[in-house]
């Protein structure tokens, strides 16, 4: 599944490192990570990354495969 999560601020090239498995655009006040997880679990791992680098989430998005 591919997924798009949205983030309060622009990340530093070290918070970035920390999602290698997503590419980041850098938005004026915001951060877009986007990309292909496996599954529901990986899904939950980056949720969890951000929460424990106490990144403020806004928005998880969900788009099929084609």
């Amino acid at each position: 599944m591919q997924y798009q999560l949205r983030v309060r601020g622009r990340l530093s090239e070290t918070l970035l490192g920390a999602f290698p498995e997503l590419r980041a655009h850098v938005l004026r006040s915001e951060t877009l990570l986007a990309g292909e997880l496996p599954d529901q679990a990986a899904l939950f791992g980056v949720l969890h990354q951000i929460e424990a680098l106490g990144i403020e989430l806004l928005e998880v998005l969900r788009a099929e495969d084609h």
